[in-house]
Order: structure tokens, then C-alpha cells, then sequence
């Protein structure tokens, strides 16, 4: 699903007045001349990056001759899983925390997060020096809260939902004084993200467009205002193209509505970026600022994920390959020289696993066959032959006399195999069916 947006020229932005929603005209020529941006200005981008180099990194730009050869044009991969805290997450953290009087920082902070930004604002808490409270939701993953405490952050488990958590952290900064630091929805924290778009324009300067995963729409907004403010003081434009998952894509409705409007999310192996409304100030900016949305599925993120583990040989957690699985489906289509940001690498061991084998199945490189055959000696062995002719890698066999619609002198064999691919797959088929057996498709 594609929902596109044209770039507003000129007018005013509904909120531009309020304390987190000050707009910039952007001067220069071509398209994103005149535009109003809420939100940060060049200038507090640029100030951004300064406070931010004291901790982030300034991760790498690779090539992608992979992806560059399927769509036609070159690829950028934009590292930030390769970032302290394993996400980009730290930057917004960082320049929100540092913004901080003396008195808020005797305070303390306090979050809520299951992965990412509670990492960031416990890393950024412990080099300023300012005591840090996180709440996370009691299910949240072994790695993602053992990083957490192992960054100094008082971890306190409380709810269910992402939901319930960040109600739990608001009532604590309400009776304690903390200072809650908002994953997403703060200009500060937008200023801080956007210094990946800066970074991008430095490392890529003649990229003709970004792709970027949105979630609340922090990084998003960021990297959108940042580059496009510094493109068109450059007299230049660039396209900044959004994508989020399918199962959880609150910016369609809400582009299309005009407003940020909550949607059920449904769950999604992207839980980096599953929200269900848009933040208010990120909306703004990005109904001005971001060129295009798209969605991806489940399976295309599986599929992209696979293909940064085997091709760029780089770990990325879900939400981080949706930007790759809008190129690697048409979503989007590449003008020129293409930067993928990929936003995080903070996986759990054990999704990666389960994700690894949907991204197997999902690139047809998993068959499952359901076979009937008479039930005599040496039936299995044949079709053991057939498969291994046809160069399958048996995975899983289950032989049983037991099952609906079958004759007693029947047995049915289901059998898992690893192949290399469609045609291979299609191959497979058409050895056991020219042998005189009736293979059915079985969907995993």
C-alpha cells in the first residue's frame, strides 16, 4: 500500500506557534524552495550534531552492489545498527538529556520503552551523570533488559503493553519530579535524529533520495526536516520516502485524515516501530516534509532481513530492514543515488531465529510436501532418492498411518526440505510428479 504526500509550498502549519512547533521557511530553488518546516531549524540540527559527537558514532555508509543491481541504481546503507546501544536511538536521547538545567538533572529522568529508546536514555543518563529510572513491559526480551541495567538505569517492570508502561512511567515522573524523555514526540529529541540525516548528506552528498522506517515518526521527522533544510540551502532538493509495517501503519490513515489518528495494531515482527498513533509534533513535520509512505508486509520484512544477514552480512533487527523491503518490493523506486537508513541491530537471539526461517519459507527456500503412498516397504527410500536427484535438503519427515480421507493400505508422508529458490523449488515438484506421485503444497 502506497500513500503519497506532495510537498506543501507556502501557508502556515496548524501548531507552528507552540513551544515544540516553530517553523522555518526553507530557501532555495526547485521543488523544496518556500516550504514551512515545524519543528527544529538548520541551525538546531547543526547544534545537534555537535552535542551528539560527544557519544554517538558516526556510523558507516556501505554500498550494496546487491540491491544497486535490482533496482537499477546505487544503494547506500545507512549503519546505525552498527550504533552505540545498537540504535540511533541514542542521539535524540542524548540532545534531549543534555538540553537539561541543573535542577532537571538533579531530578533525574525517567522512561518507558521494550527496547531501543530505553537503552539510549539509560546510556545518555549514565555520561551525563543523572540518575535514570526506565520502565519496560514485564514480557520485554532478556537482552534488551539486561542492556538496560547494564548501562546503570533502575529497571522497573510494569505492564503488559508498550501502553500501560509509558502510563506507569508518567504517574512516577508526576510524584517523583523526574523529567520523562519522550521517545519520540520532543523537538529536541527530533533535532537529535536528524543528525543521521546530515551525516547522510555529508557521506552521500549527490543521494537523490532517503528511505527511512517510521514509527512514532521521531527519526522520520528528523531526517526529513534536517536534510531537506540543508538540501535546499545547498540550492538542491532531495526525496525522503517513509515505510512502515503494514500490521502497524498509523501515518496512512492519518495523512490521508489530516490529523494523527489512532489504529489497532496488529502484531508485527517490526516492534521497533509498531505505534499506534502518530506523535503530534512528528506528524506535522512530516506532512510537510516527507515526499511518500509505503507499507510493507510481514513476509517482505522477513525477506529483507534475510537478505542483510546472507548479503551485507549485518545484523538488523526487523524495524531496521523495512526501508530495504520497499526497495526489494517496487514500494519504492529509485531517481538516483539511494540511502537506506537502517535505524537499529537490537534482535533477540530468539526472533532472529524464528524470523530467519519466515524469511526462508517466505523466499521459497522451504518446501513442505504432503504425499500419499501405499503403504509397502521401500516407499520412503524412493522418495529419499527422488529428493536427493533433485539436490533437496531433507529437513523434517513425518510418516503416518493416521489422517482424514485416507485409504487403510495409505500413508501419508509430510516432508520439510530446504531448496535454493523458486525454480528449485518448482524442480522439486516435478521429479516427485513425473516418478508417479501426487505432491500437495503444504503452507507453512
Amino acid at each position: 500500500m502506497r500513500q503519497s504526500i506532495g510537498t506543501t509550498q507556502g501557508g502556515e502549519v496548524a501548531g507552528a506557534g507552540s513551544a515544540h512547533a516553530t517553523s522555518v521557511r526553507v530557501h532555495g530553488s526547485g521543488a523544496g524552495a518556500g516550504i514551512v518546516v515545524p519543528g527544529p531549524r538548520l541551525a538546531d540540527f547543526e547544534r545537534a550534531q555537535q552535542t551528539v559527537a560527544r557519544v554517538a558514532r558516526r556510523t558507516p555508509m556501505e554500498s550494496s552492489r546487491f540491491l544497486a543491481e535490482l533496482v537499477g541504481a546505487p544503494v547506500y546503507l545507512k549503519c546505525e545498527n552498527l550504533q552505540r546501544t545498537g540504535s540511533y536511538k541514542i542521539r535524540g536521547a542524548f540532545n534531549r538529556i543534555s538540553a537539561l538545567s541543573a535542577e532537571e538533572r538533579e531530578r533525574g529522568v525517567v522512561a518507558a520503552s521494550a527496547g531501543n529508546h530505553a537503552q539510549g536514555v539509560a546510556f545518555a543518563a549514565r555520561e551525563l551523570g543523572i540518575r535514570a529510572t526506565i520502565f519496560m513491559p514485564i514480557g520485554v526480551a532478556l537482552p534488551k533488559l539486561e542492556a538496560t541495567r547494564a548501562y546503570g538505569a533502575d529497571v522497573v517492570l510494569r505492564g503488559d503493553s508498550v501502553g500501560e508502561t509509558m502510563e506507569a512511567a508518567a504517574a512516577f515522573a508526576a510524584e517523583t519530579g523526574a523529567v520523562l524523555i519522550p521517545p519520540f514526540d520532543h523537538a529536541d529529541v527530533i533535532a537529535g535524529q536528524g543528525t543521521v540525516g546530515l551525516e547522510i548528506l555529508e557521506q552521500v552528498p549527490d543521494a537523490t533520495t532517503i528511505i527511512v522506517p517510521i514509527g512514532g515518526g521521531g527519526l522520520a521527522a528528523g531526517i526529513a526536516s534536517a536534510a531537506k533544510q540543508r538540501a535546499a540551502a545547498l540550492g538542491r532538493t532531495i526525496r525522503v520516502i517513509g515505510v512502515q509495517a503494514a500490521n502497524a501503519a498509523p501515518y496512512v490513515p492519518s495523512l490521508e485524515a489530516g490529523e494523527p489518528t489512532r489504529v489497532p495494531v496488529v502484531p508485527t515482527i517490526a516492534d521497533g516501530i509498531a505505534v499506534y498513533v502518530p506523535g503530534s509534533l512528528n506528524f506535522e513535520i512530516i506532512r510537510e516534509v516527507i515526499d511518500e509512505v509505503v507499507t510493507v508486509t510481514e513476509d517482505d520484512i522477513a525477506r529483507a532481513l534475510l537478505v542483510l544477514l546472507e548479503r551485507a552480512k549485518l545484523v538488523v533487527e526487523p524495524a531496521g530492514a523495512v526501508g530495504v523491503a520497499a526497495l526489494m518490493t517496487g514500494a519504492v523506486r529509485p531517481d538516483g543515488p539511494t540511502v537506506v537508513v537502517l535505524s537499529g541491530g537490537n534482535i533477540d537471539p530468539l526472533l532472529m531465529q524464528r524470523v530467519i526461517a519466515h524469511g526462508l519459507a517466505a523466499s521459497d527456500r522451504y518446501l513442505t510436501l504432503r504425499i500419499g503412498l501405499p503403504d509397502r516397504p521401500g516407499q520412503l527410500a524412493r522418495i529419499a532418492e527422488l529428493l536427493a536427484e533433485a539436490h533437496a535438503n531433507v529437513i523434517e519427515v513425518l510418516h503416518t498411518r493416521h489422517g482424514s480421507g485416507m485409504q487403510i493400505s495409505e500413508v501419508a508422508l509430510q516432508l520439510s526440505v530446504e531448496t535454493r529458490g523458486p525454480a528449485h523449488r518448482a524442480e522439486v515438484v516435478e521429479v516427485l510428479r513425473r516418478a508417479g506421485y501426487e505432491p500437495e503444497l503444504v503452507e507453512e
